[in-house]
């Protein structure tokens, strides 16, 4: 699944890219320019000290005096606690821009998650999504911070030192200097190694992310399937291709550093030695030559932190490029400009505008496939009244669920439209129709949290009061109020301390304060037992009383008082009428129904 979304980048440090990501570091220029002051003045005072310490060795030490020596350690301390203070300075504001712009670019990404269409959720696992939210973010604020502190001390430290050495002999320093041609050759060369070999522990890591999830979430699945030695293989396989790829990058960069410090050393052997003639002939101070010395090892330390950096930029484009794949990601449902600035959006809901809803809905010619071609319906019509319920019947891969979603618009029709209240929806906002629509699920999503803020989901503005109502309306209240804390119980990760028709009831009580005015379950009895299923027949026939409702059925009982009963089967409605009806016809629904209750009658007799 990993492999199959992820994208193909450019095979070196795009510009433009870092560029346009200039918009994300925006809010914090201000701290970028201080810091880059600050880093400024670190790197000059760096590269000063070894001047001052020459200067000492000619004016204290070869002419045997310590006149003016009390001035000049004033000096030297001054610039030791101007030091003291840029390096708390430094520390401060790179540590306030990562963590803030780590904050910034997760809730901007966190905040496109919650508009996506559910078609971008179909085909991406969690472990995927979570590592671009995680370790890419950190990864992308951390070098950004940090980078630019090493980069600007770099720059400005290595600036300062070639003006000092060509002030200084300008000879010497064009000798000493002449190893970075092949420096920025070398450089040129280990880039693209460099780049592709982080995008793919990145990409890697994604995918070991996504096993971690699958493994946790489905423990249960493999302890009674006896799975732990095939997911260990499994996992063991994923994290020795890890291991293997994350080598490969160190070995790639640790290749790199080392050919710095040979051209360093380079440097310094080409100083000793026409420096060293330099002092024997009298035409360079010993102080001049220890200068020097001390740059050629100096000067290639910012250069070796610059090619860290340049690895480092190299893995944290690798990390951009994942991060700002799913932030810049095309929405495939879209309100156009005209909804937007008539009815607001998800984030900017303009409710005072908002038409109400009657109920009434309407297929019209509705044909949907999915991007891989695969068609589900052909020319569906249908033709609802408000207040109706409706419901679905068919086998598996029908295209019943495909309806519902259709309906609710987690997806849109790819010919034929889809009418609410003689409209075509999309010129209402989606949001529009999510604020009135009641969804159930056959596995009910529970949140960490209480039961009482698990329903207050449904309408964070209830009261209280409302929220009992809503239990009570939906026969929650009673197995509630019976729980040790009530309707403060804490339901566990996913509602796990529940049972399945408990965390039933709850979700039909969330759905209930919303008050909405469409209806949709989908298979809502199919996974509890039998006398919870009396009490949910009951809820949902005070629930549905008039709301327009869609049932997706996989126990027939529960849909014998249902307006109207679809067949389908293949993408195609084979029958429509009420229970009796279609019973009387003794077609497909009087077979599928007559057999089920065989089923459930041979199943009471044995308990």
């Amino acid at each position: 699944m990993e492999d199959m979304q992820e994208k193909e980048y450019s095979e070196k440090i795009d510009l433009s890219f870092w560029k346009n990501f200039l918009v994300y570091a925006k809010p914090y220029k201000k701290y970028f320019f201080i810091l880059a002051l600050v880093m400024v003045g670190v790197g000059a005072i760096d590269a000063i000290f070894p001047l001052m310490n020459g200067k000492a060795i000619d004016d204290f030490v070869m002419k045997g005096t310590t006149n003016g020596l009390k001035t000049f350690a004033i000096k030297y301390g001054l610039l030791v606690l101007i030091q003291a203070i840029n390096a708390w300075f430094l520390i401060s504001i790179a540590g306030r821009i990562e963590t803030g712009m780590a904050y910034d670019i997760r809730k901007i990404g966190f905040e496109k998650l919650q508009v996506l269409s559910l078609s971008y959720y179909d085909n991406r696992a969690v472990g995927w999504l979570m590592a671009r939210m995680t370790s890419d973010i950190n990864r992308l604020s951390e070098t950004l911070s940090w980078g630019l502190v090493d980069f600007v001390w770099g720059v400005t430290m290595m600036i300062t030192i070639i003006v000092i050495m060509f002030s200084l002999n300008v000879k010497l320093a064009l000798i000493t200097l002449s190893v970075i041609p092949p420096l920025a050759i070398i450089s040129v060369y280990f880039q693209q190694k460099i780049l592709t070999a982080y995008r793919k522990v990145r990409k890697i890591n994604s995918r070991i992310t996504g096993a971690f999830n699958e493994d946790i979430s489905g423990a249960k699945t493999t302890k009674t399937l006896v799975r732990e030695e095939q997911n260990l293989e499994e996992f063991t396989n994923l994290t020795g291709e890890m291991r293997d790829s994350s080598v490969k990058a160190v070995i790639i960069s640790s290749l790199y550093l080392p050919i710095i410090l040979l051209l360093g050393s380079i440097g310094t052997s080409l100083a000793l030695n026409f420096g060293g003639k330099s002092v024997l002939s009298n035409t360079l101070s010993y102080g001049t030559l220890v200068i020097f010395v001390n740059y050629t090892i100096q000067f290639f330390e910012p250069v070796r932190e610059l090619a860290a950096i340049f690895a480092e930029l190299q893995s944290a484009q690798a990390s951009a490029e994942r991060v700002f794949s799913l932030i810049n990601e095309d929405l495939e449902i879209e309100d156009s400009i005209e909804v937007i600035e008539k009815y607001g959006d998800f984030m900017n809901p303009k409710k005072e505008d908002w038409p109400s809803i009657n109920g009434e809905i309407e297929f019209k010619n509705v044909s949907f496939s999915y991007k891989n071609g695969e068609e589900v319906l052909e020319n569906f019509n249908l033709h609802v009244n408000p207040g109706e319920t409706i419901a679905l019947v068919g086998e598996t891969g029908s295209g019943k669920s495909t309806i519902v979603n259709l309906l609710c618009r987690f997806y849109e029709p790819t010919k034929g439209e889809i009418l609410i209240d003689g409209v075509d929806y999309k010129k209402r906002p989606q949001v529009w129709l999510h604020e009135n629509l009641g969804y159930v699920l056959q596995s009910p999503h529970l949140f960490s949290g209480t039961i009482k803020d698990n329903i207050k989901y449904g309408n964070l503005e209830a009261s209280e009061l409302d929220i009992i109502r809503a239990s009570k309306l939906v026969n929650a209240h009673d197995f509630i109020v019976e729980l040790h804390d009530g309707y403060d119980t804490e339901v566990g990760e996913g509602g796990n301390l529940l049972s399945t028709g408990q965390k039933q009831l709850i979700s039909f009580a969330r759905a209930v304060l919303r008050n909405p005015k469409i209806f949709v379950l989908d298979e809502a009895t199919s996974s509890i037992d039998t006398e919870t299923e009396k009490i949910i027949q009951d809820t949902i026939h005070k629930v549905l009383k008039g709301r327009t409702s869609f049932i997706i059925a996989h126990r027939l009982s529960t849909i014998k008082n249902a307006d109207k009963i679809l067949v389908i089967k293949k993408g195609q409605v084979i029958e429509v009428g009420t229970h009796h009806e279609l019973l009387n016809k003794k077609g497909y629904y009087y077979r599928l129904y007559t057999n089920q209750f065989i089923r459930e009658q041979e199943r009471e007799i044995l308990n």
